[in-house]
């Protein structure tokens, strides 16, 4: 890392310094820009990415419903996958500046503790569906299915039983979250994103790898919206 900062650096310095040689360019001709509550002269101006979706359409009053239905219980259930992740980057950042083994595991039963305490009673009063689209939300925010997170951080055992009790309410921890092939879970992107850009969901970038333009693209050739 520090052989590539020092490259990167050097490059830089020579770029600048064959500027001044051949003849840089008077900073007094160019157009700057000033942002609002910004003191900063800027030569331009960073625009986020901005995805044009498509106005709903839907095949029957059915199909209508049943999204309507599943934008609701995505939006109730992803602030928790949305807290998840953002738990488990913190635990695997702390976790990394201890040392002792002893204190890791002190450390993670300190954050157990916390999320079920917090957030226990909220989890329990989800439905079936809900708490299935939560398990597939969770893959979406972490990369990590809801089993191996419950094995990483407690034990092989535990994941097993955990999935098991799960099974009895037809929920399944290992539930992966896949919108390339599984339609539900398309419809669980659009709701996201349209979600976001309505600024009624708080965006978080996923480690999945997918696009969704891609997916629009698919799934609309496929007939299916």
């Amino acid at each position: 890392m520090k052989l590539l900062v020092t490259v990167l650096l050097f490059f830089v310095l020579l770029s600048t310094s064959a500027q001044n040689k051949v003849g840089a360019e008077d900073p007094l001709d160019k157009e700057y820009f000033v942002i609002l509550g910004d003191s900063i002269l800027r030569e331009s101006i960073d625009l986020e990415e901005v995805i044009i979706l498509n106005r709903l359409k839907f095949k029957s009053d059915q199909d209508r419903r049943t999204y309507l239905i599943l934008r609701r219980k995505t939006r109730k259930v992803y602030p928790y996958a949305k807290l998840a992740s953002e738990r488990l980057i913190e635990l695997n950042s702390r976790l990394d500046q201890i040392k002792s083994k002893r204190q890791q595991k002190k450390y993670t039963k300190i954050v157990q503790d916390y999320i079920e305490g917090e957030f226990s009673a909220e989890l329990k009063k989800l439905t079936r569906t809900e708490g299935q689209i939560l398990v597939k939300l969770v893959h979406r925010q972490t990369g990590v299915t809801t089993y191996n997170l419950i094995k990483n951080l407690k034990s092989g055992w535990r994941a097993f039983w955990y999935n098991s009790t799960a099974s009895i309410f037809d929920i399944s921890l290992k539930e992966e979250y896949n919108p390339e092939s599984n339609k539900e879970d398309y419809l669980i992107e659009d709701i996201l994103q349209r979600s976001f850009q309505a600024k009624i969901l708080e965006p978080q970038s996923s480690p999945l790898k997918f696009k969704f333009l891609e997916l629009t693209n698919k799934w609309t050739a496929m007939n299916i919206r």
